[in-house]
């Protein structure tokens, strides 16, 4: 068998394992001759989440109306099939290939060092503990905890009970940044307030856990918390369903949240993925591209929190003074997020 015949028979095998750990592979958007292509492969949970996989979607989107690229995304089922599925976008000569989420991160790497002619990005990179990355590998990081200090002071200011909640999805390192700097912010304006917190579990799929997270909402509202943050991913649509049922406030998180329960979102956490991923792909169609980490957070409007008209009611001129100035401190230095 000629090599064409090999490759040709190794990505039906691909595509064969992909299909039967239930992933699944979005069409083309954009097309035309000599356009650029990205593969991008979403994390646990997938398209629909309103939140984090969403979020990295609208920037692929945005990149396929306005750049000169082809794009064409996977959903990787369970997750177990991350390696495979970026694999295959590697082996067809994509110009870029992204994964979205940490969990993504050790693979990028080996698949960046046997592929070094293609680019790789990572949302959310965990840089090795030894060693250094390859050098066509863009690490897409956030200062959440950024964003989380002003959701927290609008929490602390905000609350009632002097008692607020955060539901988590992994129990992991970057996790805890955003209830590290929830806490914070919390107690910047209410240094007396408990701070609740609560984790869906210890594996990837305690983001995809509805039930688990209303079940530690409830458990937290019943306790005497009347605002919840989540940072969970599906597992926080649990959390928003305990808000609609007890009629307290919940704190969204990536993506604006409102609209999946109008009556009880405080605001939302903007991590800004679309930004990210955008920025990323409008490297490689324009051929500037370079590896290295590209840290985002206040201060490159990569974090922020929603602040419109559908929630300018519930957050009073003096909370969103206090918390535009607490904004101005951050960004000038002034304060120092705590994140570990």
């Amino acid at each position: 068998m000629r090599p064409r015949h090999w490759l040709l028979a190794g990505l039906v095998a691909i595509n064969v394992a992909l299909l039967a750990a239930g992933a699944g592979m979005g069409g083309e958007r954009g097309s035309g001759a000599g356009r650029v292509r990205i593969g991008l492969v979403f994390d646990v949970g997938g398209l629909g989440d309103k939140s984090f996989n969403d979020a990295a979607n609208r920037g692929l989107q945005r990149a396929a109306r306005e750049l000169p690229v082809t794009t064409r995304y996977i959903e990787p089922g369970d997750g177990s099939n991350r390696e495979s599925a970026m694999r295959r976008f590697a082996q067809e000569g994509y110009d870029l290939v992204i994964g979205v989420g940490w969990a993504f991160s050790d693979d990028v790497r080996s698949l960046a060092r046997e592929f070094p002619e293609i680019a790789f990005a990572c949302v959310d990179y965990a840089p090795p503990q030894h060693g250094t990355s390859p050098a066509n590998v863009a690490g897409l990081r956030f200062r959440e905890q950024e964003g989380s200090y002003l959701v927290g002071a609008i929490a602390g200011l905000i609350t009632r009970t002097r008692q607020v909640g955060f539901v988590g999805g992994m129990k992991n390192p970057l996790i805890r940044k955003f209830q590290i700097g929830y806490a914070a912010g919390v107690h910047r304006v209410c240094p007396d307030c408990v701070v609740r917190a609560a984790y869906a579990g210890n594996t990837p799929e305690a983001f995809a856990d509805p039930t688990k997270g209303k079940e530690l909402a409830l458990a937290q509202y019943d306790r005497g918390v009347d605002v919840i943050f989540h940072a969970a991913g599906n597992t926080g649509d649990g959390v928003l369903g305990a808000a609609r049922e007890r009629k307290r406030w919940a704190i969204g998180v990536d993506s604006d949240q409102f609209r999946q329960a109008p009556c009880c979102v405080l605001t939302s956490m903007l991590k800004k993925v679309d930004v990210a991923v955008f920025d990323v792909i409008r490297d490689v169609a324009e051929g500037r591209f370079h590896g290295g980490d590209r840290e985002l957070g206040l201060a490159e409007d990569g974090v922020g929190y929603v602040y419109d008209h559908n929630n300018r009611d519930r957050i009073p001129p003096q909370v969103r003074r206090q918390v535009e100035a607490l904004r101005a401190d951050i960004v000038a230095g002034r304060i120092e997020v705590p994140w570990k």
